[in-house]
């Protein structure tokens, strides 16, 4: 794959994205996600797409908004865990099902109630924000956007 950057090269498609994740943001807020909530859901998504410049960026600013280290070290199996609450296991599972949306047989039954523990406004919210960070992941893997220690 060549290494072009598609926001540079069309820089209109690039703004209807961030105009996007904007849109996508606001109704997280709207449905009352926390932001620490909305973070993780991002870098769940980022570790199933293998995208490390949104690992890195979300990862800084999931510790930011509060996360430590020990949950954000165990977020890639976050079901053989006791560190999320409900709330943030039905948004990791959502994060998970719309990512490998195109490969059911990779989708594991996590035993995890989705329906009950968030509302709809609320799942809805967190599905768009997850087809927006899988549409990031995807402009900066496709991109090669450099990540540097």
């Amino acid at each position: 794959m060549s290494h072009v950057n598609i926001g540079k090269i069309y820089a209109a498609p690039y703004q209807a994205m961030l105009e996007f994740a904007a849109k996508a943001a606001e109704a997280g807020a709207d449905a009352g996600l926390s932001p620490l909530l909305v973070e993780l859901v991002k870098v769940r998504a980022s570790q199933l797409n293998g995208c490390a410049f949104c690992l890195r960026m979300h990862c800084a600013d999931a510790v930011e908004a509060g996360e430590t280290a020990d949950r954000l070290a165990v977020l890639a199996g976050w079901w053989e865990s006791q560190y999320f609450s409900p709330e943030e296991q039905a948004a990791l599972q959502i994060a998970e099902n719309v990512t490998i949306i195109g490969d059911p047989g990779r989708l594991a039954d996590r035993g995890v109630a989705i329906d009950g523990v968030l509302t709809e406004k609320q799942i809805a919210a967190v599905t768009w924000l997850v087809v927006v960070i899988n549409s990031w992941n995807r402009i900066a893997i496709s991109s090669h956007y450099p990540v540097h220690a």
